[in-house]
């Protein structure tokens, strides 16, 4: 499955399975639902709290908070300390005298020195492009042939552990069509980014397709600089498997998931090259990508202006491929993705625009 990690990092991971793992015509069908239930490690490491879902909406997926609220003072010590790294370095700055007080405010540079540090004031941007309620929708076609939705939202905030987080749901789905034909996919991935330091606390996964049904859990713990790993999958092949994975991490690494959203911060200037550090399967990578040029994009929703970027994976310091693949960003402060195009092995694979809800301003 060389195509799922390529397509991974350009930003189309979980379209990969759809094109690439062969023929079916149903969802694979699980009788026992209790075996892919969330890793109990997990639910011990962390408690996420997120609004009541309005009527009709899908929140099912980061709903493994364990169902007692008031349990949360009770957390373990990790989660104390979690708490207690960021919000007294606030205080404290406010009880010491005004000399240090501005030298606290007006750091030397954003960390990491890795990221630009242009439209930010510390690790926040100036101006949030995630606006809550914000919607977009892709189609996905594989040899101009419509297969899929591929869907993003900013969903109302979260708390992880008793921060304030991001809320940010990615969905793809093929149509009813392409799954009884060729295969079928309906995953969904959310990550939960530490809405002060721009961190990916969780993500989760649910993958249900014609071959597999998984369930996943990650949880990066940057008190320890470490990354936790959970996975529970049946497929049809090899029938219930179970993984776990922990591996140390760099300091504001983003995982594969929170990354496409990431990327948006930034300003994306002309000839300018950005990156930024990413965690994924045991490796620590830096994401690399360039703008090749500014120009209209025409759309379903008509001409959008945009910036088109060039992305690429260094391990280890060296160049890792991961195929041609482009990025086309709105060229204004939210920096939609408007349209992913990636050639693989077998045709290219295009996902554009068709539907825009813009959400509610910060």
């Amino acid at each position: 499955m060389e195509g799922v990690r390529s397509m991974k990092y350009g930003l189309t991971a979980i379209f990969a399975g759809i094109f690439l793992s062969g023929c079916a015509s149903t969802f694979l069908k699980v009788e026992n639902p209790d075996v892919l239930r969330p890793d109990k490690e997990f639910e011990r490491a962390v408690v996420i709290e997120v609004p009541e879902a309005e009527p009709g909406t899908e929140e099912a997926l980061i709903a493994t908070a364990p169902p007692a609220a008031e349990e949360k003072p009770a957390a373990p010590a990790k989660t104390v300390k979690g708490a207690k790294k960021t919000v007294p370095a606030k205080a404290a700055a406010e009880k010491t005298p005004a000399k240090a007080s501005k030298k606290a405010v007006a750091p030397a540079r954003r960390e990491p020195d890795l990221e630009d540090d242009k439209g930010f004031q510390g690790r926040r941007p100036l101006k949030d492009p995630f606006w809550i309620g914000e919607t977009v929708v892709h189609d996905v076609s594989y040899f101009k042939v419509s297969a899929g939705s591929l869907t993003m939202r900013v969903d109302p905030f979260a708390q992880v552990n008793g921060k304030k987080a991001y809320n940010l749901v990615t969905h793809i789905k093929t149509y009813d069509t392409f799954s009884k034909l060729v295969y079928g996919v309906d995953d969904k991935v959310v990550a939960l980014l530490d809405f002060e330091q721009l961190i990916p606390r969780v993500f989760t996964m649910t993958v249900k397709e014609s071959n597999q049904a998984r369930e996943v859990r990650s949880f990066f713990d940057f008190e320890k600089n470490e990354a936790n790993f959970w996975e529970k999958k049946i497929t049809k092949k090899n029938g219930v498997e179970e993984k776990k994975m922990k591996w140390e991490i760099l300091p504001y690494s983003q995982n594969v998931f929170s990354a496409a959203f990431y990327m948006r911060l930034f300003a994306w200037e002309d000839g300018k090259e950005y990156a930024f550090r990413v965690a994924d399967d045991g490796e620590n990578l830096v994401f690399k990508g360039k703008t090749l040029r500014r120009e209209v994009l025409n759309t379903d929703l008509g001409p959008i202006k945009a910036v088109v970027v060039k992305p690429e994976i260094i391990l280890k310091g060296n160049f890792k491929p991961i195929g041609d693949i482009l990025i086309w960003l709105s060229d204004d402060d939210r920096k939609h993705i408007l349209r992913i195009e990636s050639k693989i092995k077998i045709g290219t694979l295009v996902s554009e625009i068709v539907e825009l809800k813009p959400g509610k301003a910060p």
